[in-house]
């Protein structure tokens, strides 16, 4: 097959890992030709380009395409879209994140692509908009989901948001949950004490990780409310934070003037190979995000071997299932937050049934093999009920 992915920033994040490893697999295990579509990666999350550039992905940067709305950036975005398309002739488009799923969908239907998928790695739409812009987005993403053969959600609990608010039709909607490589996270122990040793941990220390870009949603103010709770009653307690954003000054501020910088580490950017020694070192795991598709760090975790405490949003609940693998609690529920995570530091036998029965599950849903041939089996699909063959082209 002939396939174009595009998305809108290749920044460090699961949707853009995500998009690699596809194009990765489609290149090396089914030999398809590949071209990797994307605006730059602006912003402190710093880049996944390297990385796809360097695993043989072709790549074309087109310089308008921001996540930001503007108007004639976003033109001028929409027609270096449908030139590519039009240049590389694609069986199949691929479209990723807000602004590149509305703009690719609708470049590639008007040029009459065969088969364009879109993925839904998170809802543009969410409760904690503005109303106005709440309705804005729901209209454009309805817009542009008649305009593509199928969307994918990475959690049930994705396609189901979307069927519910009117973006798109049952039938259109399939989930395939986002894939990664589970090795690294296998072994993520591997590495413990070393890591552990280079932080000032001891052995008598419980870490509690967060991974999480330093961004509005992402629930730090909560993890940093449920610290001041915790650490009075459990002083070998740690927290440790990966992961860099707008917010870092601002959060460095609110833990020195809450007298807990000593019980914190904020490691800031790390390269993504380093993240499974990171997740190796922590003892337990918290997801305070308000809005997410699947979190990553959840099945990282799980694969890793240590229980996780999430706020029960999206798709957490299909990798962390209560009282199993680990704590569902309502969102910005402190209390529970705290509760939870005190019964973890209570019990070491605990972490460790969660910890083993969590990669038990997720060591057989989220290998990114599995991932891609769920795709590519859909891209047949949709072409095949299009009675269109694949690499025939389009004009």
């Amino acid at each position: 097959m002939r396939v174009i992915h595009i998305i809108t920033r290749l920044i460090l994040g699961g949707a853009q890992e995500n998009t690699v490893l596809c194009c990765e697999d489609l290149l090396r295990r089914f030999g398809d030709d590949v071209l990797l579509v994307t605006g730059p990666p602006l912003g402190p999350e710093g880049s996944l380009l390297a990385r796809a550039q360097a695993a043989g992905i072709p790549t074309e940067i087109v310089p308008s395409l921001r996540r930001e709305i503007h108007p004639w950036r976003d033109a001028s975005a929409y027609f270096a879209l449908r030139r590519i398309i039009r240049r590389f002739r694609p069986d199949v488009v691929h479209t990723h994140s807000a602004k590149a799923g509305i703009l690719g969908r609708i470049a590639a239907w008007q040029l009459g692509v065969p088969a364009v998928i879109h993925t839904v790695h998170g809802a543009p739409f969410h409760p904690y908009q503005i109303a106005p812009a709440r309705w804005f987005s729901i209209a454009c993403e309805r817009y542009a989901a008649r305009r593509c053969h199928a969307l994918i959600g990475v959690a049930d609990a994705m396609t189901q948001l979307l069927v519910d608010a009117g973006v798109a039709l049952p039938h259109q909607c399939v989930t395939i949950y986002s894939g990664m490589e589970i090795q690294p996270f296998l072994r993520a122990d591997e590495l413990r004490a070393d890591v552990r040793r280079e932080f000032g941990y001891s052995d008598e220390h419980c870490v509690v990780g967060k991974i999480a870009r330093l961004f509005h949603l992402k629930g730090h103010e909560d993890v940093l409310a449920m610290a001041r709770h915790l650490i009075p009653r459990n002083p070998q307690i740690r927290f440790l934070w990966v992961g860099d954003g707008i917010l870092r000054s601002k959060l460095e501020r609110q833990i020195e003037d809450a007298g807990l910088t000593s019980y914190f580490r904020l490691t800031g950017l790390v390269d993504p190979s380093r993240l499974p020694a990171l997740v190796g070192a922590m003892d337990i795991l918290v997801h305070a995000s308000l809005r997410e598709g699947l979190a990553r760090v959840l099945p990282q975790a799980s694969l890793a071997g240590k229980p996780v405490v999430s706020y029960d949003i999206d798709g957490a609940r299909e990798v962390c299932l209560d009282q199993q693998t680990g704590f569902l609690v309502p969102p910005k529920d402190v209390d529970a937050l705290t509760q939870a995570v005190q019964k973890l530091i209570d019990s070491p036998e605990l972490r460790r049934r969660f910890g083993r029965a969590g990669q038990g599950r997720c060591s057989q849903l989220f290998s990114h093999h599995a991932m891609t041939e769920q795709i590519r089996a859909l891209y047949s699909r949709v072409l095949e009920g299009n009675r269109i063959p694949s690499s025939s082209g389009n004009s």
